[in-house]
């Protein structure tokens, strides 16, 4: 049973080795958000630019 028990620990190990994941799963998210505000200023980049040139001209 001594043994059964060493081998599921010997298992383990590796699985609780996680260091760095956080900053891997950080650095997605800031990438994923980055393509997210890009693909929005893409779509809506000529709606404001049209708005402020409307300001300008107003002025």
């Amino acid at each position: 049973m001594m043994m059964f028990v060493e081998f599921l620990k010997t298992l383990l190990v590796p699985i609780k080795n996680e260091e760095g994941q956080g900053m891997v799963e950080y650095a997605l998210l800031i990438a994923l958000i980055a393509i997210v505000v890009i693909a929005v200023l893409i779509f809506l980049g000529p709606a404001i630019a049209a708005r402020f040139q409307e300001i300008i001209d107003a002025l």
